[in-house]
């Protein structure tokens, strides 16, 4: 091409804030002069240095006398114990995902220990703890350098990033969450992780589909499948993703970009950003199960079916045809619900009359002896055993109390006022046809399908002889008369299908009956497994429910976080020799932090505002776009990890408002940058720069003691109290 063709070819382009920004298009080249103060950042040695320098200090600040406490601390406890049974494969329920506790399990299993520490208590000198907490801090210590990898994508100048890099690190709360065997670190690791490659992937995007672009978008999969791998609060980072690839496409639509081209980039994020995440997510719970294959503390939660598949599982070896005589417990499928059972106490409404209910545990009030109706037969123990099979009419006795299921058109069920009154009634001796309920076999789930009633492997309804209905338990929770157990009713409505109405027998003893390996009678299934736990496990996260009417110092509600009200005292005991944490923020960072993600809509519409009214600019070529691509991710991040807690009905502690401060912090950073771009010039700009950072270690300091933990007299550190609902020395 001749000088003149490329004259005239240059008078063609458009200026760089009409040029389009993603990847199908070509790269914008601008010029670098003065007027552009927002170049694309280039990695050099001078960040290489910068990276290793804030790597150390936050090392420092994460490692410092991180042994000094040798008691398990604060949920260290909980996650420890967790670790311990993965040593033991042993199978427990938690309701948090079980990525970060299968690095706990790492952690303890590089440290050496034997599982034989249940993490109540002080360390035995056999258990590395030191180098457990230091294991888990290494993702603490992760989030200073990610920090800067962040601010570097979204193109803030060099003393911006490391700035916001030293704010993660000076935030106290942070900091000593980060000093204990707990998940947190994990979570704002990957947390981090992800906001890191999403700019990057964004500071890609004018290189489409080449092996930078498929890096960056590949590594924000993979990080969002482990942030939701960690808790359930990751899914926060899913949705902050989610939105802003939403909104991606929808501007390469709005630009007319190929069809083709369209698809290509849909389906791309479609297996990086949903196949790669949920690939790992049921990764993670694989590995759970496979590790976890001896029965344990958390087997109840489970189908009778996983239960007897674990080594040690009292429901592995058992009778596998129910006969009449036998001793029973029913489980009920739908999730959440439990065992069927009975107690001592009656119900305050309706008839009166000895209350049933579903129980999630174990318990001798869950045992049923079924029997044929009064004046049948069968029911002695001197014959053989006769099986149970589909259709046969059946009574069932409570064992502890002798009294019969019942069920009868009197009386409504006290919840669900739709269906029939269940209670526990009469004697096996009387001839009430109230107590007689028909087997319906619905499925079997094993080779033997002869119409006989099976421990664990067959699923059936039970329908009332008298009205017809059939009992049901629909994890509907009774009131406190009923100690918030699950209601059963007997229900004239829905399916026969439905799971609230499918039971199976989970236990079966029966002494005149020979018991089988129900191992190799019973079907696993990975898919069902994972389904049903994840399911429990939203059960479980939405009952912690806060008493609002008992003062808890550990809880806290959203709207207080940012305001930084109640800090947490991290152990129970807070007397004199005993060390002491308390998980306070950083009051400057915090607080600032606050000021910045409330100020910034109203700033971004002040400039929309005179853009609408055709103000002079105030934007420099190419500043407006590189500030909304960095502020709609962290702003959007704050937004989407906090306003969420809003309507979350479970506990909630100061530590749940951590993701969102990452956020925060980094956005202060970027406020501090665009401001110093626009108002200062020179060497003002590394005054204020400086002086923020000063700021923020001074407080850090000031804080510090608690941070690393403090032994003498809490009265001496009063004055360090900032706020009057702050429960340093007194509750």
């Amino acid at each position: 091409m001749s000088p003149t063709e490329r004259n005239q070819e240059k008078k063609k382009e458009p200026p760089p804030t009409q040029r389009k920004s993603f990847a199908a298009y070509p790269t914008p080249t601008y010029s670098v002069t003065a007027s552009v103060p927002y170049q694309r950042n280039v990695w050099d040695r001078q960040d290489r240095w910068n990276l290793v320098v804030l790597t150390l200090i936050c090392a420092f600040t994460r490692l410092y006398r991180i042994g000094r406490r040798n008691i398990s601390s604060w949920d260290e406890r909980h996650f420890g114990r967790f670790g311990a049974l993965y040593v033991n494969r042993t199978f427990y329920f938690d309701l948090h995902p079980p990525a970060a506790k299968l690095l706990v399990a790492l952690s303890e299993v590089m440290a050496g220990h034997n599982g034989t520490f249940n993490f109540k208590g002080e360390y035995p000198p056999y258990v590395n703890y030191k180098f457990m907490r230091m294991f888990m801090a290494l993702f603490g210590i992760g989030l200073a350098p990610l920090a800067y990898l962040t601010c570097h994508q979204l193109n803030m100048r060099r003393r911006a990033c490391v700035l916001a890099a030293l704010f993660v690190t000076l935030d106290n709360a942070t900091c000593v969450m980060s000093r204990f065997i707990l998940l947190d670190a994990p979570l704002l690791f990957f947390t981090a992780a992800s906001l890191c490659s999403v700019a990057g992937l964004q500071n890609s995007r004018h290189q489409a589909f080449s092996r930078t672009w498929w890096r960056w978008l590949l590594f924000t999969g993979a990080s969002l499948g482990l942030v939701a791998s960690c808790k359930w609060v990751g899914f926060l980072t899913i949705g902050l993703v989610g939105l802003y690839t939403i909104d991606e496409l929808l501007n390469m639509y709005s630009d007319r970009l190929a069809i083709k081209t369209l698809a290509s980039h849909f389906l791309a994020r479609v297996l990086c950003l949903i196949i790669v995440p949920l690939v790992i997510y049921a990764a993670c719970f694989k590995v759970h199960f496979v590790v976890l294959n001896r029965s344990g503390p958390g087997d109840s939660r489970m189908p009778p079916a996983f239960q007897a598949s674990l080594l040690g599982s009292p429901l592995g070896h058992q009778p596998f045809t129910v006969a009449y005589s036998s001793q029973l417990t029913l489980r009920s499928l739908h999730s959440g619900s439990g065992l069927l059972h009975s107690h001592a106490h009656r119900y305050p409404v309706g008839s009166q009359q000895q209350q049933i209910t579903c129980y999630g545990h174990s318990d001798t009030n869950n045992d049923w002896i079924i029997a044929r109706p009064q004046g049948e037969g069968f029911n002695d123990t001197s014959s053989a055993p006769v099986p149970v099979r589909h259709g046969d009419i059946v009574s069932l006795m409570h064992r502890q109390t002798k009294t019969m299921l019942h069920s009868h058109r009197a009386h409504m069920a006290p919840v669900s006022t739709k269906d029939y009154e269940v209670t526990a009634y009469g004697k096996l001796s009387w001839k009430d046809r109230n107590n007689n309920w028909r087997i319906e076999i619905v499925n079997e789930q094993s080779k033997v399908a002869n119409g006989e009633l099976h421990a664990i492997t067959t699923q059936f309804n039970l329908r009332h002889v008298s009205t017809n209905c059939l009992l049901s338990a629909a994890a509907v929770k009774l009131p406190s008369w009923g100690f918030r157990q699950t209601e059963v009713s007997c229900s004239r409505e829905g399916s026969a299908q439905s799971l609230s109405k499918l039971w199976v027998v989970e236990k079966h003893v029966n002494s005149r009956l020979p018991k089988a390996d129900m191992r190799s009678m019973v079907k696993r299934s990975f898919l069902r497994d994972f389904v049903q736990l994840n399911i429990v496990m939203a059960r479980s996260n939405n009952a912690l429910i806060p008493d609002r009417d008992k003062y808890n110092h550990l809880e806290s509600d959203a709207w207080t976080w940012p305001l930084l009200l109640y800090p947490m005292r991290m152990l129970g005991s807070w007397k004199k020799g005993d060390i002491k944490y308390y998980e306070v923020g950083n009051p400057l960072l915090w607080w600032s932090s606050t000021i910045c993600c409330v100020l910034l809509p109203l700033q971004i519409f002040l400039y929309f505002a005179r853009r609408q009214r055709k103000a002079p600019a105030v934007w420099a070529p190419g500043e407006a776009l590189h500030y909304w691509n960095g502020a709609k991710l962290l702003w959007g991040g704050w937004f989407m990890h906090y306003i969420p807690f809003f309507f979350f009905g479970r506990v909630l502690y100061i530590h749940h408002a951590l993701p969102s401060l990452y956020f925060a912090l980094l956005l202060l950073a970027f406020e501090i940058d665009y401001l110093c771009r626009r108002i200062l010039q020179g060497r003002l700009q590394n005054v204020i720069v400086g002086t923020w950072a000063v700021a923020a270690l001074a407080v850090f300091c000031w804080f510090v003691p608690l941070t690393f933990g403090y032994s003498g007299e809490i009265e001496q550190l009063k004055y360090r109290q900032w706020l009057p609902t702050w429960n340093l020395y007194r509750d």
